[in-house]
């Protein structure tokens, strides 16, 4: 669990780290966004392979993306699997009462497999190139039109920065109370539904206080470095805009007018209607 990497931050010098926060913020929201516009198999080569593209360009190996992949692979394979066995269509393959594996059902079951790990991939490479207090400052520059109506900003980016900054942390802090119960005899993982549903009782309680104790003290810290909530604040670093911004949001739509253009192509997929 420990080995998740969403929400970390690798420092680097790499051409996705340059990036304006502001537009790796939007871009990356438009992907995940587009994903779901998505309805071809050569559709999701195309993402796949803008992906793999921008990972190579964080300089950061591949191989670190995948391995942050796996602890979530199992929720992914599950929700695969039910897409697969609940959804009829084309030809079926295996039919038992209202359970049945089709190949529509396999065709959805492939998209959403892809849909998550890039989700998952592409939300991984804006945190890890991505500084919190960067990602604070984009999120705060792109909600500035809401302070026109008396919402206050700056307050809703350093809360959502900060909620995804403690992501890892809180995975940490799951790992080592996982190993300490573990230290202490509990098999995890075995028995029936209510005797690991009670195994788990144990892990909640140790977590719940710790991340108590962590928000406290992220209060005193942000008490004693002067932050009020509500007050007017001003900033050392700007963010600058920069020609690369630009050429990432040209790349975007190159990549949209190319799943629009391979979404008209059911080359693969006539045999399975």
């Amino acid at each position: 669990m420990n080995k998740l990497i969403l929400g970390r931050y690798f420092p680097g010098n790499s051409l996705i780290h340059q990036l304006d926060p502001r537009a790796k913020l939007c871009l990356a929201i438009y992907f995940i966004a587009l994903l779901f516009f998505v309805n071809s198999i050569v559709g999701y080569l195309l993402m796949i392979g803008f992906v793999f593209c921008v990972i190579k360009l964080t300089g950061v190996s591949v191989r670190i993306y995948l391995r942050g992949i796996r602890p979530l692979i199992w929720l992914i394979l599950m929700a695969v699997f039910f897409r697969v066995i609940f959804t009829a269509g084309g030809t079926i393959f295996v039919s038992k009462g209202p359970i049945a594996i089709s190949s529509y059902g396999l065709l959805l079951g492939f998209y959403t497999f892809n849909r998550f790990v890039l989700i998952i991939l592409i939300s991984t490479v804006l945190t890890l190139t991505t500084k919190p207090v960067d990602l604070t400052d984009a999120i705060d520059a792109l909600l500035k039109p809401l302070r026109l109506i008396g919402i206050s900003t700056s307050e809703f980016s350093l809360m959502l920065s900060i909620s995804l900054r403690f992501i890892p942390n809180l995975l940490d802090e799951t790992q080592k109370v996982l190993d300490a119960q573990r230290a202490r005899g509990v098999e995890f993982g075995e028995g029936r539904l209510t005797e690991q549903m009670k195994k788990i009782v144990p892990l909640i309680i140790p977590l719940f206080s710790s991340s108590l104790k962590r928000a406290e003290e992220m209060a005193d810290v942000l008490e004693v470095r002067g932050y009020q909530p509500g007050q007017k604040r001003s900033s050392f670093r700007r963010l600058s805009w920069q020609m690369r911004d630009t050429i990432s949001l040209v790349l975007m739509g190159c990549l949209t007018i190319g799943v629009v253009v391979l979404n008209q192509l059911t080359l693969f997929e006539r045999w399975i209607y």
